[in-house]
Order: C-alpha cells, then sequence, then structure tokens
C-alpha cells in the first residue's frame, strides 16, 4: 500500500463514522498531511455541519499551507448549506490535494478539481476509487441516475420462501439478522413495504437499534388503492408526515381523506390500471431528496421494481430451514423473466449473521 492510499484509507474509515447520517450528502472524510505525518483530520457529520475537509483544515490551521489534503470526494464549488470547498481549500494553501472519486453531482461534477487545478494546486485524483464510490454507492447513484438508489431486501428460507403456505412470516430468521435489518434500515432515507405486508403484518418501520436513531428515515406504503389503515402502526410510530403513502389515480378519495387527516403526507403516483408505478414513485421521493430506499417487501413490490429495472442493490438474509409449499411466497412473484434475461449480481459480499447467511451485492448493468 503506497503513502496515499494509506492516509486515504484513513480517510475513509474516517468518512464511515457518519454512516446513515448524511443524508441528503454523501460521507466524507479528510486528512491533511504534513512531511508524511497526519497532523489534522475531519469528516463531514450531517447535512447542515461542516464538510469533511474545511472541519480538517480549520483543525490544522496555519500548518496546512504546503502540506497535502486527502479527500474522499471532489471538493464542492456551490453553495448549498454550506459554503463551498474549493475556495476554503485555496485559501488555506495547502499544496497538493488528493482526491479519491470525483463528485458527479450536477452542481459539482469536475468542477472542484478543475478550479483546484486552475490556481496551481497538484491534484492527484481517483486514489482508492473503488472503495470511495462503494462507500457512496446511494449517492452516487441518486446523482448520476436523477432517482434515489434502491436495495431490495428480503428475509427467506434456504428454498427461498419468506412465508409458509397460511402467510406466517415472523420469524423466519434469528434476532442477528433483525439486528442487521436495522442497520441496514439506518442507512436509508426511505423505508418501503407495500399494503399487502400493512394488512398482514401491521410493521413500524422504525429503525430500533441500541438506542433513537438521530434520523427518522420516511415510512413508505405502495398502496394504489389507500387501503393502508388510518391506525397503521407506520403512522403513529414516529412523525406523522414521515409516513408516505403513495397511492394510484383511482384512489378512493374518502380512504385518502381519512389518511391525510392521520397527518401522513399522500403522494399521487401515475401507472397504468389505476396502479402506481415504481419509477413515479421514486421520482417522487427524489424530490423530497431520498437519496436511498430500502424495500423490504413483499413479493409483488419487489418484483414490481425489479421488473421496472430499478434494484440497484440486493440485501438477502437466508435462514437454515426448509419450508416448501407451491402456494408459499417466494422473494420474488410477478410473472418473471426468461433465464437469459435472469438480473445479474456480482460480486457477492457472503457472511454469517447468528444462524443465518447475508449475501450483499449490486445489479450487474451493461
Amino acid at each position: 500500500m503506497t503513502d496515499d492510499e494509506r492516509f486515504m484509507q484513513r480517510a475513509l474509515d474516517l468518512a464511515a463514522r457518519a454512516r446513515g447520517l448524511t443524508s441528503p450528502n454523501p460521507m466524507v472524510g479528510a486528512l491533511v498531511v504534513r512531511d508524511g505525518v497526519a497532523i489534522a483530520e475531519g469528516f463531514h457529520r450531517a447535512a447542515g455541519e461542516a464538510h469533511a475537509e474545511i472541519e480538517a483544515l480549520a483543525l490544522a490551521g496555519a500548518q496546512a499551507r504546503g502540506a497535502t489534503l486527502y479527500v474522499t470526494l471532489e471538493p464542492c464549488t456551490h453553495q448549498g448549506r454550506t459554503p463551498p470547498c474549493a475556495p476554503a481549500v485555496l485559501a488555506a494553501g495547502v499544496q497538493r490535494v488528493v482526491v479519491a472519486t470525483a463528485d458527479p453531482n450536477p452542481l459539482v461534477a469536475g468542477r472542484g478539481i478543475a478550479t483546484l487545478r486552475a490556481a496551481g494546486i497538484d491534484v492527484t485524483s481517483g486514489v482508492m476509487e473503488s472503495a470511495a464510490s462503494a462507500l457512496n454507492r446511494t449517492f452516487l447513484t441518486a446523482m448520476r441516475r436523477g432517482r434515489p438508489h434502491v436495495t431490495l431486501k428480503a428475509a427467506a428460507t434456504l428454498d427461498g420462501k419468506i412465508a409458509d403456505a397460511h402467510g406466517a412470516s415472523q420469524w423466519i430468521t434469528g434476532g442477528a439478522a433483525r439486528v442487521e435489518a436495522h442497520r441496514l434500515r439506518s442507512d436509508a432515507d426511505a423505508i418501503l413495504v407495500g399494503v399487502g405486508t400493512v394488512l398482514a403484518d401491521d410493521p413500524a418501520l422504525t429503525v430500533r437499534l441500541d438506542g433513537p436513531w438521530p434520523r427518522e428515515p420516511l415510512r413508505v406504503v405502495l398502496d394504489s388503492k389507500a387501503r393502508t389503515p388510518a391506525t397503521a402502526k407506520l403512522i403513529h410510530a414516529g412523525r406523522a408526515a414521515h409516513a408516505v403513502i403513495a397511492v394510484g389515480a383511482e384512489a378512493p378519495e374518502a380512504r385518502v381523506g381519512a389518511l391525510t387527516a392521520t397527518g401522513a403526507r399522500i403522494l399521487r403516483c401515475p401507472g397504468a390500471d389505476g396502479r402506481v408505478s415504481p419509477a413515479a414513485l421514486l421520482a417522487a421521493l427524489a424530490a423530497l431528496e431520498v437519496r436511498g430506499v430500502l424495500v423490504e417487501g413483499g413479493a409483488e413490490v419487489a418484483a414490481s421494481f425489479v421488473e421496472a429495472g430499478l434494484v440497484d442493490r440486493v440485501a438477502m438474509f437466508f435462514a437454515p430451514r426448509l419450508l416448501g409449499g407451491a402456494k408459499a411466497p417466494s422473494i420474488l412473484a410477478g410473472a418473471g423473466r426468461a433465464l437469459p434475461e435472469a438480473l445479474a449480481l456480482g460480486p457477492l459480499s457472503v457472511r454469517q449473521v447468528g444462524d443465518d447467511v447475508l449475501i450483499e451485492a449490486d445489479v450487474r448493468r451493461g
């Protein structure tokens, strides 16, 4: 590992400290290095707070002049919740800047690096780019595709069943897997289920870890006909405005009115045959600065996102059990695909979580 890689790895480790806390911003870490020694470091802690390079440069003070700045994402050039970073880097007098990956945000898109180079700063880009891209895959997808990054999560038996033939699904996986599932929720801006799951299980869709999670993801229901009960847990589990009911054009006004009265946010989304289009829903969520969506169920909802080509990553928990049953639901319903058109995944990350196994992978495109 080169010195650049070693210092960048430290910056990536710093960035990861704010996992699940920075959205709609990315996770970013920074280091100021002088004479081969890190003299200051920082990371972006939450939207509206100082960016990583600003924090690190402030700690370095006058020692930043002539030093090297390592940062995991290209410094920004636009005024957002905080002032732009590139001018502050110039003002600090650093001699060299090492960047892990460029920022595809249309407001940045290479301008940060260009600004620094135009001022005579030596800029090296692409150091540990793969690791930096993986860390911020949600933000990068949202910027590049103009819609939220979608992770499809499921818990199933080894034969792929998410419930038994009678519809019982609690609990397929063990306690450790459920904790890990809440960690996945904590990374997301929105947790999405179908109305069938709401009617069957009445989930709260909250993040439940060791203590109260400081950021409250949206709790979203795909509910074309507005069948979600006004008493549903997901409406009352947190701020009612963080409960989002996506309804179709033909949803009965009386039902929509009852849900509106609870304080829940109603999104009317177009789609075929009165159903909600997943693409239209993602567009509506993007307008709410949602960067990442965790799709939790059920099988028809999962299939609708897969069939629309809108799944970017999967997180599948498998329990060491076999259920069988032709009528027992599997992870995906819908019409299915021909074998040559199967969704390709990889590379795979496989790890044991308690007695269960978690498989994670990005969807391969192209």
